[in-house]
């Protein structure tokens, strides 16, 4: 459980912060910068969340949910050495990324194919899911980045992966099931 007694601790003053197993790094540090875009992908979620109501409000908030998992994890070096944390250490996966990818075939499935690519935006809650997928894809290659210096999760870096895809789609049924898609016309206004 959690428990914040204290907001400020001015740990971080100089510039360091600790990880979730207590190392100390700098506030600029790839992992860091890895679990605060994901953070940021939330409280962008947020926002989508505000236009929302009935079954894609409860969706959004399933992923609020898996993203503060993903951070946990992001936040979380050293997976060789889970077992020795003496607690169950909070890692994305298998399972989340499939729940994912059943509900992307299940919006895929109400969806016309599309035909042109599509501008961000339509309704408001379409437009701020559009925003989310494009954060999504910069905590995704924060997240490449950092897996590329080892030690991350692999499921982690799949999540975000599919979740960018989600939320295209989710965006396109947020549209009317895409029958308000605004579509691109290239070199419209040439």
């Amino acid at each position: 459980m959690v428990v914040l007694n204290r907001i400020y601790t001015k740990t971080g003053d100089a510039g360091e912060t600790s990880l979730a197993d207590g190392t100390r790094v700098a506030k600029h540090d790839l992992r860091v910068s890895a679990y605060g875009m994901v953070d940021e992908l939330n409280s962008t979620l947020g926002l989508a969340a505000l236009h929302a109501a009935g079954d894609v409000a409860a969706a959004i908030a399933r992923v609020q949910n898996d993203l503060f998992d993903l951070g946990a994890d992001l936040a979380r070096p050293a997976m060789e050495r889970d077992s020795e944390a003496g607690y169950p250490v909070l890692r994305v996966v298998e399972a989340q990324v499939s729940r994912l990818e059943t509900e992307i075939d299940a919006m895929i499935a109400r969806l016309e194919p599309l035909r042109s690519f599509i501008l961000p935006g339509g309704s408001p809650l379409a437009a701020h899911l559009h925003l989310a997928r494009t954060v999504a894809r910069r905590a995704e290659r924060e997240a490449t980045h950092l897996a590329a210096q080892g030690d991350t999760n692999p499921w982690a870096v799949k999540y975000l992966n599919r979740l960018s895809d989600w939320l295209f789609c989710a965006g396109r049924i947020a549209n009317d099931d895409g029958r308000a898609d605004i579509l691109w016309v290239p070199g419209a206004n040439r």
